[in-house]
């Protein structure tokens, strides 16, 4: 017998993919004979490869509109660095000490990196993450504090603070 802690888990993904199925079929029952099985190989190479984790929903509800935000506001400051008469950038790459625990939370963070306004993720090595900024000057590492903090919160991590050197 299944466990619950699974069946919710391959059910949402199941769904999900039946839908992006659907989305890309336009909804033609003539392609879920391929689809079928797609869909059940994906579930299951998925559910190998990304096991179910416990997510906090509320703070992953939080995330959205901080990442939204964030993009923008990454969007609009490279942007009017590239149109500023005088470019003002002061490039600089520096390592950063994550505290999230390898695999997915890491991930997120890592693509998440990239939405602060100025940084760029260049590199992981094992608990060091190697991150470009436009402007050494700004105060980036509060950015970053925020963004892992948040991340934990979202896999129900305890966080501890990370430092650049």
């Amino acid at each position: 017998m299944m466990n619950r802690n699974l069946i919710i888990p391959l059910l949402v993904r199941g769904l999900f993919l039946l839908f992006v199925w659907w989305s890309l079929s336009g909804g033609a029952l003539s392609s879920w004979w391929i689809g079928g099985p797609a869909v059940v190989l994906a579930l299951l190479v998925s559910m190998a490869l990304l096991p179910p984790q416990h997510l906090n929903s509320y703070a992953l509800l939080r995330f959205i509109p901080f990442f939204l935000i964030r993009s923008l506001l990454g969007g609009v400051d490279v942007a009017w660095r590239a149109f500023h008469p005088r470019l003002p950038i002061n490039p600089l790459l520096i390592s950063y000490r994550l505290t999230l625990p390898a695999g997915l939370p890491q991930v997120v963070m890592v693509n998440s990196v990239s939405l602060l306004p100025g940084t760029l993720s260049v590199a992981i090595d094992q608990q060091r993450l190697q991150v470009h900024v436009l402007n050494g000057g700004q105060d980036y590492l509060a950015g970053l504090q925020q963004l892992e903090q948040r991340v934990s919160r979202i896999f129900g991590e305890s966080h501890q603070r990370s430092k650049a050197e």
